[in-house]
């Protein structure tokens, strides 16, 4: 056999009891996560801004970034709802390079997935204990979920996963909004297909059992880009793509149709500085079409402490480590005009 089984993973139950969610912070988690669905299911009119760094490399780095979004969100909490990024795993092309605090809880070492299902949960845990803001993170691996699902307030399945049953069906059975990326070819039937599937009840094998789900009715698109077979990335973000996609869309009839716009991937070209003009179109024409402004529910941005990114040991704190991010200065001023156009 060419497996070497290192060391046993706590269960999810496990953990939980070791790193418990303190009961006065479940209200609020309560509180946070209502408000969220009331915006995918058109009750609040607020607009959702999922910002944080390409990935959470650094407790102390993310968590002060967390804490200045704190601060913004309080003065611009009547017109928007910021969920932070903590994304844990890191999904690469090629296999290669950092795969996320999951997988590494120290990216100068080894990887150690024992400690790194620890770290990622500690991380959320202080996001909602000190700042009292329920996170977002990606599911590239269903069964992770588990370890997490008391203390996220939103998750991503990438385009790369997104064509996958068992996230469709593990989506079916979380009560939190998901969102369903294009894949990277770009086939937004594939998106659309995958949002159908969550939004029904299935049975199925998860962490050893056989269990059944409702169905998610908050599952959602997101639209970042495409790339072709040339390897040219192909936006989807211009009002032309927005048009066409909310008419597919409202023509399945299906609950709550939303989308979130990534404004960085193959939207940005993978270039992070164009963040804010591409937030700015997005905003302007959601303003000139009343279906774009029912339907666009938000943007996802990719932000952190320090602008750009560095390499593994330059060691520059709040620095991205994958994508390169918007810097602070960027963000915050980024973050007051869309309070001011939506």
């Amino acid at each position: 056999m060419s497996m070497n089984f290192i060391k046993r993973i706590p269960t999810s139950d496990d953990l939980i009891d070791q790193i418990p969610l303190p009961i006065h912070i479940k209200k609020i988690k309560e509180n946070r996560d209502q408000d969220i669905k009331n915006i995918f299911k058109n009750k609040d009119k607020r607009f959702i801004l999922i910002i944080g760094p390409c990935s959470a490399d650094n407790e102390d780095s993310v968590c002060e970034y967390i804490g200045k979004l704190a601060v913004v969100q309080e003065k611009v909490k009547d017109s928007i709802l910021i969920i932070p990024r903590i994304y844990t795993n890191k999904p690469r092309t090629t296999g290669e390079g950092y795969k996320g605090m999951a997988h590494q809880p120290d990216p100068s070492k080894k990887p150690d997935l024992f400690e790194g299902i620890k770290a990622i949960r500690r991380m959320h845990l202080r996001s909602l204990c000190e700042f009292h803001m329920p996170a977002a993170d990606e599911m590239l691996y269903p069964e992770n979920y588990t370890y997490l699902s008391d203390v996220l307030g939103y998750i991503a399945i990438g385009a790369r996963s997104v064509e996958n049953q068992q996230h469709r069906l593990t989506v079916s059975g979380v009560d939190i909004p998901v969102g369903m990326k294009n894949p990277t070819g770009g086939d937004l039937s594939v998106m659309l297909n995958s949002i159908i599937a969550a939004q029904q009840a299935h049975t199925f094998t998860y962490t050893g059992w056989e269990v059944e789900t409702t169905g998610n009715p908050l599952t959602h698109a997101i639209l970042r880009g495409a790339v072709d077979s040339y390897g040219r990335n192909l936006p989807n973000y211009h009002y032309e793509d927005l048009i066409r996609i909310t008419k597919e869309y409202e023509k399945l009839q299906l609950l709550n149709a939303s989308i979130i716009v990534d404004t960085n991937h193959a939207n940005s070209m993978k270039c992070y500085s164009e963040q804010p003009r591409i937030a700015r179109e997005v905003l302007m024409s959601r303003k000139y079409d009343d279906l774009l402004k029912k339907m666009i529910k938000g943007l996802m941005i990719e932000s952190y402490l320090e602008e750009g990114r560095q390499g593994i040991g330059e060691n520059i704190y709040g620095k991205s480590i994958t994508d390169a991010c918007l810097g602070w200065e960027s963000t915050e001023k980024l973050i007051y005009y869309i309070a001011e156009n939506v």
